[in-house]
C-alpha cells in the first residue's frame, strides 16, 4: 500500500531492492521542491522581499523539523550539509584533528575511513579499529581495551552497516566512550529510514544524517552537534552567509548554525528533506518497523532455501541489508542477470573494502529493503535469483 505514495513505482517496472544506496521519494517530497522552484524561488538569509522571506522561513522551519525529529535541544545544534560524507569530513577537519587517536569499527563505510587517512592516520598510527565477532557484531571488550590504551581519543562509529545491516548498540558504545571522557560521532546514514533517533537519550556528541537515504532528496543531509562542542568546532568552509562583519583587517563570524553553512545552500533539498521527515511522522515508526520486520524475516527465510548460499552474519541485531554470495559464482554475474530481469540489487564491496578483505571476499550480493517493499518484490527477486543461478551453473 505504501508504494502508492511513490511515483517511481508507477513509472518503473523495476523491483527496487537497493534502498541502502538511496531510497525512493514520496510525491509530497517532490511536490515540496517543485513548489519552491515554481512559486517562491529565492535565496535565503539575504534579501527582504516576500519570496526571499518565505524561502528563509521554510528553510529554518526545516531545521526545526529535524531538531524535533531527532529530539535535539536547540536549532543551533542542527547544521545542514550535503550528507553524511560531508558531515564526517567536517568533523574530521574541524574538530577531531586535535585527538591523538581515532577509533572506528570494523564495519565502516569508506566515508568514515578515508577522511582519517587524509590526516595521515593509518592502522596503529593514529587510527584504531575495534574487532568484530564472527557474526560481525561489535566487540565491546576490545573497544574498552582501546579506550583504556588511548587517553586522547575520538570515536567515530557507524550505527547500521550499509554492507551487512548489522546494528551497533550505539547507546552502549556512547556510554562506554563517555566513561573514558571520549567524544563520539555516529554515522547515521542508514538510521532514520529504519528507526527513531533521540540524540539526547543516546547522549550523542555528533550525529551525521543523510537525506537521500531517508526518502528525501539527494545532496542534502545534516550534522547534529551537541551544544557543548559548538564553540570548539571550527568552520569547515567560510564565505557568504557565515559572517557578521568583514573588513580587510579581519572577519567576525556568526554563531552556529550559520557560521557552518557557507554559500547558497541546497534550499529546495532542505525543504524536501523536511517534507520527508513529516511524511515519516505521518506514517509512524511503528508501522514502518512492522512492515520492515515482516519482509526482512521473509526475505531471510526465502534466501535460506537457495542451494550453496553463503551468509556472513545472521539477522540477529540487523535490519535493512542482507548480504550473501553463491558458491562458485561471481557476484557481478548475478547482478548483471538480475538487472536483465528488472531486479535492482547492489553487487560489489559496498564501499566497505576492509571488512570484505577481512572476510577474504571481493564483495557480496546485497538486497536492501525499505518499508514500501513487499512479498511480491521478494518473490520476484527469489525467482530471478534462482533463474540466474541456474543459467550460470549451466
Amino acid at each position: 500500500m505504501f508504494k502508492n505514495d511513490f511515483p517511481y513505482f508507477n513509472n518503473s517496472k523495476v523491483v527496487y531492492l537497493d534502498n541502502a544506496a538511496t531510497t525512493q521519494k514520496p510525491q509530497v517530497v517532490i511536490d515540496a521542491q517543485v513548489e519552491y522552484y515554481t512559486h517562491y524561488c529565492a535565496n535565503t538569509h539575504r534579501s527582504s522581499f516576500s519570496d526571499a522571506n518565505k524561502a528563509t522561513q521554510q528553510y529554518e522551519n526545516a531545521r526545526t523539523t529535524l531538531k524535533n525529529f531527532i529530539n535535539a535541544s536547540k536549532n543551533e545544534e542542527i547544521i545542514f550539509t550535503k550528507g553524511v560524507t560531508e558531515s564526517i569530513n567536517f568533523v574530521a577537519s574541524s574538530f577531531a584533528k586535535k585527538f591523538d587517536t581515532i577509533i572506528i569499527s570494523s564495519l565502516e563505510h569508506h566515508s568514515n575511513i578515508v577522511p582519517w587517512h587524509m590526516q595521515g592516520r593509518v592502522l596503529n598510527k593514529g587510527l584504531e579499529v575495534v574487532k568484530c565477532t564472527p557474526n560481525l557484531e561489535f566487540d565491546f571488550e576490545d573497544f574498552e581495551r582501546l579506550l583504556q590504551q588511548h587517553k586522547n581519543a575520538f570515536v567515530s562509529i557507524t550505527h547500521i552497516s550499509n554492507a551487512f545491516g548489522t546494528i551497533h548498540n550505539i547507546k552502549a558504545i556512547i556510554q562506554l566512550a563517555h566513561k573514558y571522557h571520549t567524544p563520539v560521532l555516529i554515522d547515521g546514514a542508514q538510521s532514520l529510514s529504519h528507526m527513531p533517533i533521540d540524540v539526547q537519550d543516546l547522549d550523542a556528541d555528533f550525529f551525521a544524517i543523510s537525506g537521500h537515504k531517508t526518502f528525501g532528496p539527494t545532496g542534502v543531509g545534516a550534522l547534529y552537534v551537541k551544544e557543548k562542542y559548538l564553540k570548539e568546532l571550527a568552520p569547515y568552509q567560510t564565505g557568504g552567509a557565515t559572517i557578521q562583519s568583514v573588513d580587510y583587517l579581519g572577519s567576525v563570524l556568526l554563531d552556529s548554525p550559520y557560521a557552518f553553512e557557507a554559500g547558497t545552500q541546497n534550499i529546495a533539498g532542505v525543504i524536501g528533506f523536511a517534507q520527508a521527515l513529516e511524511y515519516l511522522n505521518h506514517l509512524g515508526y511503528d508501522s514502518i518497523q512492522k512492515a520492515e520486520k515482516q519482509w526482512y524475516e521473509y526475505l531471510d527465510a526465502q534466501l535460506h532455501t537457495i542451494e550453496d548460499i553463503v551468509f556472513y552474519n545472521t539477522t540477529h541485531h540487523a535490519i535493512g541489508s542482507r548480504s550473501f554470495n553463491i558458491k562458485g559464482i561471481i557476484h557481478d554475474d548475478i547482478g548483471i542477470l538480475l538487472d536483465k530481469m528488472n531486479i535492482a540489487v547492489r553487487v560489489g564491496h559496498h564501499c566497505a573494502q576492509p571488512i570484505m578483505k577481512a572476510l577474504n571476499i571481493k564483495g557480496t550480493i546485497r538486497v536492501s529493503l525499505a518499508f514500501y517493499n513487499d512479498k511480491k518484490d521478494i518473490d520476484a527477486f527469489i525467482n530471478a535469483l534462482k533463474k540466474a543461478i541456474s543459467l550460470l551453473k549451466g
